[in-house]
This record gives structure tokens, sequence and C-alpha cells, in this order.
């Protein structure tokens, strides 16, 4: 469904974002993220020179490789467009995620490590979806090969983890009811009160 026909209006601005997740042959998993920021106008840069309209402000890119577990066991980070030349200090930092799992907390961790002064503001932001590109890419796929050997489908005694994330996978919604019935109106178990 296309947005609504805008007022009259001037391009000026292009920031490009893309991921992309994959299967290597060791078995580990890389998601990777490339972002590009430009303008549609010639601008003047801080260092009194110009950058051309279309020239890249900001060309960044992250590889992170994740295990089974979505823990990461490597991550690399290049930084081919920047403002200035300090944003070069923005790499070194990016291995403070090492050991982290891509899961409850992620950002949390990714604040901690990065947060403010000590990390690049752009690649932290890449960093923030890249749990998402990793659970579109592994729990898809891993299921696949497992059917694909022969595998039986596991019952499942706890929702997936998606669930009531959103308003399309409400436990009480009509696409759990149709496609999770065993979590449909579920609650998960209180503990105990003292």
């Amino acid at each position: 469904m296309p947005l609504p026909t805008p007022a009259a209006r001037s391009h000026l601005h292009t920031r490009n974002v893309v991921y992309r997740g994959y299967h290597r042959e060791d078995g580990l998993w890389d998601i990777e993220a490339e972002l590009q920021d430009t303008k549609s106008y010639a601008m003047e840069r801080h260092d009194g020179g110009q950058l051309a309209a279309g020239t890249p402000l900001h060309g960044m890119a992250i590889r992170v490789t994740v295990d089974d577990a979505l823990c990461i066991v490597a991550i690399a980070s290049s930084s081919d467009h920047t403002p200035f030349g300090e944003c070069q200090q923005g790499s070194a930092p990016m291995q403070q995620m090492l050991g982290v799992t891509m899961g409850a907390g992620w950002r949390v961790a990714i604040e901690r490590a990065l947060g403010n002064t000590r990390g690049c503001t752009h690649l932290r932001e890449m960093l923030f979806n890249m749990a998402t590109v990793a659970f579109q890419t592994i729990p898809g796929y891993r299921e696949r090969l497992r059917k694909q050997a022969g595998g039986a489908t596991t019952a499942r005694s706890e929702p997936p983890f998606f669930m009531n994330k959103c308003i399309a996978w409400d436990f009480s919604g009509p696409l759990v009811a149709r496609t999770y019935p065993q979590f449909a109106n579920w609650q998960p178990l209180q503990p105990p009160r003292l």
C-alpha cells in the first residue's frame, strides 16, 4: 500500500542501509550491514572543501560473525567515507562486542560497550538492527536444513521468541490462533509469591 501523495518538495538527503545474512562453509553465520549517506546538492565540508552532490558523506560497513547461539565470535568494521578523520577511531571499540549474544539485552550491551563517546553513532545504529537480521537469517535456515535432512518437527512447550512482541503476533490475536493454536491466549507462568 503506497504512502499518500506528498506535498510539493525537494529531495535533499538519502540514507541507504542494507543488511545481508550469510551461512558460512565453516558453519558460522555472517551478518553484514552497509550505510551510506548522500546529499542531492553540493555541500561545504568543515575543512573548507566541497562535497559534490551524490558523493557519500558516510560510507560504513560492519560484518558480525556469530555462532549458532548468536554469540559474536568476530567483528569487523570499515569507514570508507566519513566527514572527519577522527571518525576512524570508531572501528577499534567495536571489538568490545566480542562474546556478546544477539538476544535479550542486545541494545543495552551495545550502549554499554559503544555508547556516547566510546564508539561511532552510525556504527552503533547499524548494530542495533543486526540482531533482527540474524533472527531473520538463522533460525529459518536452520529449520530448512533440518527438514532437508529428514528431521521431524519439534513440539514447542514455549512460544517462539517473537510472539507478543508486535501487533501481528499478539497472543490473543488471529495470527497466533491460526499458526500456533497451542499458544493462543498464552500466559507465562508467574512465580509463586512468598
